[in-house]
């Protein structure tokens, strides 16, 4: 013989359980630090192209980059989440395999002080490069379409470490249209305090999509 046992709650207590209900499901989800009304804009403008892939190439004529001019690039959000943002930066390179060299991600990240950047460097067997996850956080809320990240401590010392002392003052600049803008751009420079004439940058047609890469080494 079952026993089935009903039990009875109060609109009081009834009110209060589903309160307790909504603070343990609010526990479980992470939180997502506020931002400066500009830096929000960005990040939406960043956001609105995930899952997409955009062609582009070099656009700037430091001839310490001479071995990156002509060659394809593409630039694919490949990772979004409410906290972070992963592209996959793709170079042409004749050296590699399959033509392409797939060694880096950007990952851009909410923080509690803002944004931050940083530089994913994988090897073809997706073991992590020895100069990897360097980068900065925005030390100024900037605008919607322009974010700076000057180098942290840890890319300090980590550069120190491997004898790249030209990169002690980087200063990286990523540059974003929203993805619904006529001609939207996507752009990704790099600048030094100590070196006015350093200037790396890529660009890319951020308003036509092509066909979405392989996964970025590692990823």
């Amino acid at each position: 013989m079952s026993m089935i046992m009903t039990i009875t709650l109060s609109p009081a207590r009834l009110a209060a359980a589903f309160a307790t209900l909504a603070l343990a499901a609010c526990a479980s989800t992470p939180s997502i630090p506020a931002l400066p009304p500009s830096q929000e804009a960005y990040w939406d403008n960043l956001a609105s192209h995930c899952g997409n892939a955009y062609a582009g190439g070099l656009a700037s004529s430091d001839e310490r980059d001479a071995d990156w001019a002509g060659k394809r690039m593409v630039a694919h959000w490949a990772q979004c989440s409410p906290t972070r943002i992963a592209i996959a930066f793709h170079v042409e390179d004749a050296g590699e395999a399959e033509g392409w060299n797939r060694s880096r991600t950007w990952i851009v990240t909410r923080t509690s002080d803002g944004l931050r950047l940083k530089h994913d460097h994988r090897h073809s067997d997706g073991t992590q490069d020895a100069v990897t996850q360097y980068g900065g956080d925005t030390l100024s809320s900037g605008t919607a379409r322009v974010q700076d990240f000057p180098v942290d401590a840890f890319s300090i010392a980590l550069f120190e470490r491997e004898g790249l002392d030209a990169s002690l003052t980087n200063i990286w600049r990523v540059e974003v249209d929203p993805a619904d803008q006529r001609a939207a751009r996507f752009a990704y420079q790099l600048t030094r305090r100590n070196d006015p004439t350093r200037l790396f940058r890529v660009e890319f047609d951020a308003s036509r999509n092509i066909a979405v890469p392989p996964p970025a080494w590692g990823w």
